[in-house]
Order: C-alpha cells, then structure tokens, then sequence
C-alpha cells in the first residue's frame, strides 16, 4: 500500500514552531499542544495566547510509570525540535481508533520502537487576514527506509495517510 511521506510538511512546521517558541510577539493568537513519545518518555510543550494573555505549561516523564514534573520551556523545546530534525514522517489518517483488541496492541507495539508527535497548532500572526489549524500525530524515522520497513511490519497500513492533504474528522492538515 502505498503511504505520503511527510518530511516536507514537518520541516515548515519545524520553522513555524520555532518562530513561535522565539518570537510569539509575531502572533496575534496561537493554541499549541504538541506530546512527543520517544523511548518511554513524554514531553509536552503547552502554550495559548488569546486577548493578549499567554498561558504555557511544559512538562515531561521520565516512563511509562513516572510522574509528571515541569520542565524548562527550552527543554521542551530542544527535544521536539530534535525530532522534527528527522529526515522522513508519515502520518496517522485517524483510523487507528478503529483497531480492536490484537490488531491495536500489535500496532502499539511496533509504533513505541519509533519515536511519535501528537501536533495540535492553531495560529493567526499579526496583520494575517485569518487562522490557520492542523492537528496531525508523526512517526519519525531516519530515512525512507526506516519508514518503509515501518509499513511492512505493522498489521494495517490502512492507518497511515496515503493521500495529501489529509482532510478527516478529527486529524487534518493545515486549513
């Protein structure tokens, strides 16, 4: 079957999301909650801006049985830029909450050996006649080759996006 790659996309939101980590004085609003899987560990990077009152929260784990605990915005930052540095992506298309039972477990499984990003961003910059949106979860992989076998290995390939722009109910790219 064959699958998008998405290694273009994600080096615009990587600039994106570095402008904004930089320079969120360049944006009248944004709504940012990305969660990065990697190894066991979670690092969330939280921030909102609306009617000029900002709210951020970033904070991570450590495994699958620690506790969350804030950590350094820069933290946070540095480690979801790490993984949007990836050379190659695909993307989730929404379907995976249709897996029952052994099919899911079995994708889980495989998906916790690659590192994965949750990414909901909402924004308008200043002088932007109006918002832009994408929520999207990735699976990052050092080339095209890790992404292949990756297809390969899991029980339905049916879950990946293997048509651009992705326009689902719940996950979509940017509109």
């Amino acid at each position: 079957m064959p699958v998008e790659f998405y290694a273009d996309y994600v080096r615009h939101l990587r600039t994106l999301f570095a402008e904004l980590d930089q320079h969120p004085e360049r944006f009248q609003t944004y709504d940012v909650h990305i969660e990065l899987a990697a190894t066991g560990k979670l690092i969330v990077y939280e921030t909102k801006r609306r009617k000029g009152q900002t709210d951020s929260l970033y904070y991570g784990r450590s495994g699958p049985d620690g506790a969350h605990r804030q950590i350094a915005q820069s933290t946070a930052f540095a480690a979801i830029d790490h993984f949007m540095a990836l050379s190659q992506f695909l993307a989730f298309n929404g379907k995976l909450e249709n897996l029952k039972g052994e099919e899911a477990a079995q994708a889980l499984t495989i998906g916790s050996q690659y590192p994965s990003c949750a990414v909901r961003f909402a924004y308008r910059k200043k002088g932007q006649p109006k918002a832009m949106s994408m929520f999207m979860i990735f699976v990052g992989f050092n080339d095209d080759q890790d992404a292949e076998q990756y297809v390969a290995k899991i029980a339905d390939p049916s879950i990946l996006v293997d048509s651009r722009p992705l326009r689902a109910d719940k996950v979509h790219e940017w509109k």
